[in-house]
């Protein structure tokens, strides 16, 4: 997978009463590959409410967006199962439904107790052995107990069948040792920054982006990919600044869930959904919350998309 791009965390779509609106993703999926720059398209993970769909759902929407992008991406589905051996079979679902490849999320129980040596290296071969996904390297952030150490992140970047690595370490002190490790033990390595709300001081060292803010602002997103790996620090500046009111609505929150809510919000300002349905346990923003998100994309200049350019995807 050629992820040197934009690669979105869609958010899931349901209907007013709940269940998965396959119609209102495709579209959504549409649009998004439609802007030049997005390399792929990675579901099922935080962003997309992956832990709170059944397996069948997650599937079906697999399926869903595999037909809609038409081989225009790759489809990235976000793996949590528990155990090595159901995350491995997951794996192996999520490619029978039209999977190309794997963001590798920790074990949970790790989140609170943290892992043993090598088990994340062993999550990672029985997925790419049992399934043939290429994998993604996740990074946790620093303060979580599933942030691997370096040598963890050496081991798995140099596994057959891992392509990038999504970093979110949330800790630049770690960012600027590890990530030329990283780079120096394998220099095929996809380097992704998944820092959300505080792009800006990762985009220098890497090859793209995958984070959830690329549902909302593809376009200005690409924009600052471009700036970053042109190291044309005013440019990238500028977008950063652009954004920045939408950031702070979105982002700078008090729980980075509240994100999820936020970015379905972004999502009826620009005219892609119709309504921010949730599912428990995320909960409503309020209207408050709501004006102060669609008076940031005023403000940013990040608009509708108008309705021709819809019919058009």
């Amino acid at each position: 997978m050629d992820l040197r791009g934009l690669s979105p965390a869609p958010v899931t779509a349901f209907t007013r009463d709940g269940d998965v609106d396959h119609e209102a993703n495709a579209r959504l999926a549409r649009w998004l590959v439609s802007v030049k720059g997005v390399k792929s398209l990675v579901i099922l993970g935080h962003a997309g409410e992956g832990t709170f769909l059944t397996e069948d759902e997650r599937l079906a929407l697999i399926r869903t967006y595999v037909e809609a992008v038409d081989g225009a991406v790759p489809i990235i589905a976000g793996i949590t199962g528990e155990g090595t051996k159901v995350a491995a079979e997951e794996a192996k679902k999520c490619k029978a439904a039209g999977a190309t490849g794997a963001l590798v999320y920790p074990n949970h129980g790790w989140l609170r107790f943290g892992y043993q040596k090598g088990a994340p290296q062993s999550r990672y071969k029985a997925i790419w052995e049992e399934s043939g996904l290429q994998c993604i390297l996740f990074q946790y952030p620093d303060a979580t107990k599933a942030s691997y150490d370096l040598d963890t992140q050496l081991d798995i970047a140099t596994q057959e069948g891992v392509v990038a690595t999504k970093n979110g370490v949330r800790n630049m002190k770690r960012w600027y040792v590890e990530i030329p490790e990283l780079k120096k033990a394998n220099p095929n390595l996809q380097i992704l920054s998944c820092h959300d709300e505080w792009l800006l001081p990762t985009m220098f060292d890497v090859d793209g982006l995958l984070v959830g803010y690329g549902n909302i602002a593809p376009e200005l997103l690409v924009k600052l990919i471009e700036a970053g790996k042109a190291q044309n620090y005013t440019e990238a500046r500028k977008v950063f600044e652009q954004l920045l009111p939408i950031t702070r609505t979105v982002y700078h929150r008090g729980s980075h869930m509240e994100g999820t809510v936020a970015l379905k919000l972004g999502l009826v300002k620009r005219g892609i959904l119709d309504h921010a349905t949730i599912r428990e346990p995320l909960k409503n923003l309020g209207e408050k919350a709501e004006k102060e998100i669609f008076d940031a994309f005023d403000a940013a200049g990040v608009g509708r998309i108008q309705e021709a350019v819809l019919a058009a995807e």
